[in-house]
């Protein structure tokens, strides 16, 4: 059975990482419930949260339909990193992350659902119905996830609209950017203090060695009390 997932899991962590690359149910999902069954079964062979990479033109709906549900009802964290493209029916899987992440540079589009129909007026009649229900249950999908009106979900689908990061993230698709481990590396637990008594004792310590010792103690009691007026 060809399968457009794999699993991974790091030894350090535990935490299992889902890839979702390429085509979604390119063989079939309609045809062979043991891929549905497969999918389901290792997605629950485990516990705990999970991380979803994904990289989909789309693909078949009701094989999205179906990953949704089970991340939707999985227990666990699910936090989605879109590195690529989800477009069309991927789209709707990033919907059940409960965080959306997607790299600068990745894009999401949604769009109207797409069949080939062959028959006489009645046939192209029941086709324009099945889809019309079709994109209702995406736009279910898309609501839940982002907050938008059904009329705008509609709209934006209407137009094949591509979104950007930081598109996505205003219309609510995606929740963040992914930031590469090198910028938080440099960036957790980062602060910086600037104290001026600090500053002002470490001059003065190295400067009293160096003036001249009067018996009154005048020059370092004159520098002292001009520094201490930095501090104010």
């Amino acid at each position: 059975m060809k399968k457009f997932w794999n699993w991974a899991r790091d030894e350090n962590t535990g935490v299992r990482t889902l890839y979702l690359d390429g085509v979604i149910a390119e063989d079939s999902w309609f045809d062979d419930d043991v891929t549905p069954k497969a999918f389901k079964a290792e997605l629950t062979a485990g516990e705990g949260d999970i991380v979803i990479w994904l990289n989909s033109p789309g693909g078949d709906c009701i094989a999205a339909s179906q990953i949704y549900a089970m991340l939707m009802d999985y227990k666990g964290t699910v936090t989605v990193k879109i590195d690529g493209i989800a477009a069309s029916a991927a789209s709707v899987i990033a919907m059940a992350g409960t965080t959306v992440l997607m790299a600068p540079t990745a894009l999401m589009m949604v769009h109207n659902p797409l069949t080939v129909a062959i028959g006489d007026s009645e046939e192209m009649k029941k086709a324009i119905s099945m889809l019309s229900e079709v994109k209702e249950s995406i736009i279910n999908a898309y609501e839940i996830k982002t907050g938008q009106s059904r009329t705008k979900l509609s709209h934006l689908m209407d137009a094949e609209t591509w979104l950007n990061a930081k598109k996505a993230i205003e219309l609510g698709f995606a929740d963040g950017i992914l930031e590469g481990e090198k910028k938080r590396n440099q960036t957790e637990d980062f602060t910086y203090a600037f104290s001026r008594r600090a500053v002002t004792n470490s001059l003065l310590d190295k400067v009293k060695p160096k003036l001249p010792k009067e018996n009154t103690g005048t020059p370092i009691e004159s520098l002292e009390k001009r520094l201490s007026l930095i501090q104010h």
